[in-house]
């Protein structure tokens, strides 16, 4: 897969961070991050929500947070971010 823009990266963080990518689309997705601040930031912001997850600190959202988040998300990779 060549990623060429940033939804196609960004549909393929999670994969990238479980460690199920192969080199070939590890390599192009790392080299998109590097240059791209969006995806980055998206990459980071994951990178720590899951590190929160994983030490056990569980944090809720707020309802009104959380519907504007996974809106404003949703919105973003239907435009193509």
């Amino acid at each position: 897969m060549n990623l060429v823009n940033c939804n196609k990266a960004i549909k393929e963080i999670c994969r990238y961070l479980d460690g199920e990518l192969d080199e070939g689309l590890k390599t192009t997705l790392e080299t998109h991050l590097t240059y791209c601040n969006h995806c980055s930031a998206v990459y980071d912001s994951t990178r720590k929500t899951i590190q929160l997850y994983c030490d056990g600190k569980v944090f809720s959202l707020p309802d009104e947070v959380h519907t504007r988040l996974h809106d404003a998300l949703k919105r973003k990779l239907q435009r193509g971010v």
